[in-house]
């Protein structure tokens, strides 16, 4: 026979109970209208109570329960952007022959509004990237990535990355190109069919990479102001940025 599951049981003891407690009622005072009228007010008033209880109040508990789980999740791109994020985009940026020219646009201030920013997230999504890398840079890119490996891995255990499907894209692009230059020992010997092949991972990275700073860019100016200014300071884009603050 299957066993009733502890559900089940509960709910059949609440209702038993309700049903004695009705009894009751009625030994003690012998007025089964009385209890009729509030047993049915009680019941009329259950959709009105489901409604509440699981459109409203339900409602307003996910969506705070998403600001806190997107809150951790902002912390753990910070951690990433900290530790190896702007570490590639300064690489990528002596890579990229155009740099100079969208650095102009990149250089972000104060006076930024959400308009700014998605406008640029758009453009640079549907941007043809141009990397030019060579053996040199591809020597740079490997020991970088492959130096944040186990850094980077702490961060796909994160359960909050479920919430963030263009930081998940990002974290994988950047991981296949780690595996990818970690099983060429020699980059110096690749040929250029390989070479070209890896630019195609690198380019893949820098896409997300960017969109992905500018989408961080403006939650640091919205709720973090001090983290904002010093992020402007360390701007990879901007060629006179200097952690010193200026008197």
């Amino acid at each position: 026979m299957k066993r009733f599951g502890w559900q089940m049981i509960l709910g059949i003891s609440l209702v038993v109970l309700s049903a004695v407690l009705y009894f009751v009622h009625y030994l003690v005072f012998h007025d089964a209208h009385h209890i009729f009228i509030y047993m049915v007010g009680d019941v009329a008033f259950v959709p009105i109570e489901v409604l509440l209880v699981t459109l409203i109040i339900h409602r307003l508990l996910m969506e705070r329960e998403k600001r806190i789980k997107m809150e951790k999740l902002n912390m753990v791109i910070g951690a990433f952007f900290s530790e190896v994020g702007i570490q590639l985009l300064e690489v990528f940026s002596r890579l990229d022959p155009n740099a100079s020219r969208i650095g102009k646009q990149l250089i972000v201030t104060n006076d930024w509004d959400d308009k700014r920013f998605h406008e640029l997230m758009k453009r640079y999504q549907r941007y043809e990237y141009e990397i030019e890398i060579d053996t040199g840079g591809l020597e740079d890119l490997k020991r970088l990535t492959i130096g944040k490996r186990e850094f980077l891995l702490r961060l796909m255990e994160n359960p909050n990355l479920l919430e963030h499907d263009r930081f998940t894209r990002l974290l994988r692009a950047v991981f296949h190109l780690t595996e990818e230059l970690e099983n060429r020992k020699e980059i110096k010997d690749l040929p250029d069919s390989d070479i070209r092949h890896l630019t195609g991972d690198a380019r893949r990275v820098y896409v997300n990479l960017l969109s992905e700073w500018l989408s961080y860019m403006r939650h640091l100016l919205k709720n973090y102001p001090y983290l904002f200014s010093l992020a402007v300071r360390t701007n990879p884009f901007d060629p006179e940025a200097s952690p010193v603050v200026a008197g």
